[in-house]
């Protein structure tokens, strides 16, 4: 910070900062903390008090406020504007413009200017009395000619409407609806889907379109709502929707790309082809889609699309038959689906998608159950699937889920990933890679990040109850990272949806906790719920840890009795991380078997963990033990981790049995340490997810 800048209030000396800085597309909340000398908390507490922004918002409205000047003032593109005030993203620099000043860049600036100037130079060629006169008979006069013109020397194609002009700056977001079946044979609308599911899943591989999931379009199939309702629910500025019938060998399809806000078509086509040709057909309609609303395609992109999933249409064929049943994900369902698949592997014996989704198959008919049967297949058609086509969603997704099944959940990720590199608007990998990092590998922030992608792309899934779900689920990842009033928000959607939820009232009483940190209104709420259904063990083990929190140990010893004799009598292996709780409790009233019981059980959990809360459970039991600088030890330790639970910070000071280091010369600042970590983890996660257009 200069000496003339010292001299100026908070908010003009972080403006002439950032100014510095503006095109630094890296300078963000931790550089300006440190331009300015502050820490980032006081930057944050000080940004909120006198802008009442938080301090990448204000950020982001001092390089606004300079792209509007660059915008009326200079001749650059939206794009260079974009780079020069600090946003990497053109896309995202569009999205917040619009968001700030209620128009989009192409609408402000020198567009609206040259025109008006070139309306003054034509005028002043015109006598202006005439001008004055005909100035608007004229201008129809002229349109009406150019029409006749063009439709005399501009030949048209009765089967196809030319690409109108679109937006550049509406973002490319799409949704492929369900295709009619126009047969008059009902039994062909399998083939019709396959031509809609072919349509979406060749969309869905290129990245720079933002495709809705297929969950979330089949609630339309028989829906009364039109073009501009459906686009509003989906949040997408694009619609596709087609019809279509098979009629012996030929195929007759007719297909459309809708612009939802003016509900005009951009680009229609009637298409007859014959079977053999079915896959041409299929590529040729995403390209021409791509390239009517000017999505840029790479060429890995381009291959993955022009790839055939087989050669012969009988194995097609019986593919496309078992979709149906397979998508219903029903034990019946994938009963009935998997002899359509292996009659396609009979066909062709390299047909990856088929070997694909039987492993998936297997897969949910084993899914939670105690004694596996099926992990043997799952890997072999994983495997095949993959050695036939190694880049195919489906194939990566498979040897994904076989890794999850036998419990390898780090082996899993990389598939993911991978397939999300092929296919990036992939709302199963999504969710798959969220409830690994939410279940499985703990990081609050890629639980977060693969939430928030995952709702963009499935964010009308299901019925109401579905979408409750979803909610309840995005909520929750919200609130791990300390995003607790948006968290909040959508718990109450969840609500809204679906009254009878019988989990959101369980967290929304957390979220308020996080919010309010009234320990006994939390629990008041959570007795509430124990009382509608008091077999919820999760419950009743929550109720008991609060009470235990309140060192009130004759009500946590109550309701820990019986959440431990439950568990003991069912044989169940839940909540092993709780153990030092009950049995400190069980200590308290004098159960010294029983504790010691509990303690050990909570040791073989220390020894086993391999997440990143193994240092702060270690430190738990070693000061229990006494031996506090062990336990301080594992505190620092701990506090080096990224992206643990908000509930650390909030409750791990409350533990009566950590309550012991609070006389270690070095515990305060350990503490501090770890909250000072969770928070730069939580405000670093913000700008990235704000930058990438998710919060």
């Amino acid at each position: 910070m200069t000496q003339d800048q010292k001299g100026l209030k908070f908010t003009d000396q972080a403006k002439a900062i950032i100014l510095e800085h503006l095109s630094d597309e890296s300078f963000g909340v931790s550089e300006l903390a440190s331009a300015m000398y502050m820490s980032r908390s006081n930057l944050l507490r000080k940004c909120k008090k006198e802008t009442n922004l938080s301090a990448s918002q204000f950020m982001r409205q001092v390089r606004l406020e300079q792209a509007m000047e660059l915008l009326k003032e200079s001749d650059l593109t939206i794009s260079e504007v974009s780079f020069q005030v600090g946003f990497g993203n053109s896309s995202y620099f569009i999205k917040c413009f619009k968001e700030q000043y209620g128009v989009t860049p192409g609408e402000v600036g020198k567009q609206a200017e040259e025109i008006t100037q070139e309306i003054k130079v034509q005028e002043k060629a015109i006598s202006p009395t005439f001008f004055r006169r005909y100035k608007w008979p004229a201008i129809v006069g002229t349109v009406i000619a150019l029409a006749i013109i063009t439709y005399l020397l501009i030949p048209s194609t009765p089967s196809e409407e030319k690409t109108r002009p679109i937006n550049q700056d509406l973002e490319k977001s799409i949704a492929v609806l369900p295709f009619k079946n126009e047969s008059s044979d009902s039994t062909n609308l399998y083939f019709v889907n396959g031509l809609m599911e072919a349509a979406l899943g060749n969309l869905q591989k290129i990245g720079t379109l933002r495709v809705i999931s297929r969950t979330s379009v089949e609630k339309y199939r028989h829906s009364n709502k039109n073009i501009g309702e459906i686009a509003a629910e989906l949040n997408v500025n694009y619609i596709v929707e087609g019809s279509g019938q098979k009629i012996d060998d030929q195929v007759l399809l007719n297909i459309q790309l809708i612009d939802a806000a003016t509900d005009t078509r951009l680009w229609g086509q009637q298409y007859s082809h014959e079977i053999v040709d079915i896959f041409a057909l299929q590529n040729e309609i995403a390209k021409t889609i791509a390239d009517a609303i000017q999505a840029n395609i790479t060429p890995s992109e381009l291959e993955q699309i022009d790839k055939k999933p087989t050669n012969n249409l009988v194995a097609y064929d019986y593919y496309l038959q078992a979709q149906e049943p397979f998508f219903r994900r029903t034990t019946e369902g994938l009963l009935e689906a998997i002899p359509l698949f292996e009659k396609a592997l009979e066909e062709d014996p390299k047909f990856a998608l088929a070997y694909a989704d039987l492993a998936i198959s297997y897969y949910y008919l084993d899914w939670f159950k105690k004694e596996k049967q099926y992990t043997e297949l799952i890997n072999n058609y994983a495997d095949k699937a993959l050695l036939y086509d190694s880049k195919l969603t489906e194939s990566l997704i498979a040897k994904a889920l076989y890794y999850e099944h036998i419990g390898d959940y780090r082996l899993a990720v990389p598939h993911l990933e991978k397939a999300l590199e092929y296919n990036p608007n992939s709302s199963a990998v999504m969710q798959l890679l969220s409830g690994l990092y939410a279940n499985y590998i703990p990081n609050t922030g890629k639980y977060l990040e693969y939430a928030l992608k995952g709702i963009q792309l499935d964010i009308a899934a299901n019925d109401s109850i579905g979408k409750s779900y979803i909610y309840l689920h995005l909520s929750n990842a919200l609130v791990q990272s300390g995003f607790t009033d948006e968290a909040l928000s959508y718990i109450d959607q969840s609500l809204a949806l679906f009254p009878d939820n019988p989990y959101s009232p369980y967290l929304r009483a957390y979220i308020l906790y996080a919010k309010n940190q009234n320990l006994q209104e939390t629990l008041h709420a959570l007795k509430k719920e124990y009382q509608k259904d008091t077999t919820r063990l999760d419950i009743l083990q929550e109720v008991a840890k609060l009470h235990y929190f309140q060192k009130d140990y004759d009500n946590a010893y109550y309701y820990y009795k019986q959440f431990d004799s439950i568990r003991q009598a069912r044989g169940l292996a839940i909540y092993p991380q709780e153990d030092i709780k009950i049995g400190f409790t069980y200590e308290q009233m004098g159960q010294k078997e029983e504790a010691s019981r509990l303690f050990d059980s909570y040791t073989a959990y220390c020894e086993q963990d391999a997440s990143i809360y193994k240092d702060a459970s270690l430190a738990v039991k070693y000061a229990h033990e006494g031996n506090f600088d062990l336990a301080i030890e594992h505190l620092k330790a701990f506090s080096t981790q990224d992206h643990f639970q908000y509930w650390i910070v909030l409750f791990m000071r409350l533990d009566p049995a950590l309550q012991a280091l609070e006389a270690h010369p070095e515990y305060g600042s350990v503490m501090k340490k770890i909250d000072e970590r969770f928070w730069k983890n939580h405000d670093e996660l913000q700008e990235t997810l704000e930058a990438k257009g998710l919060l």
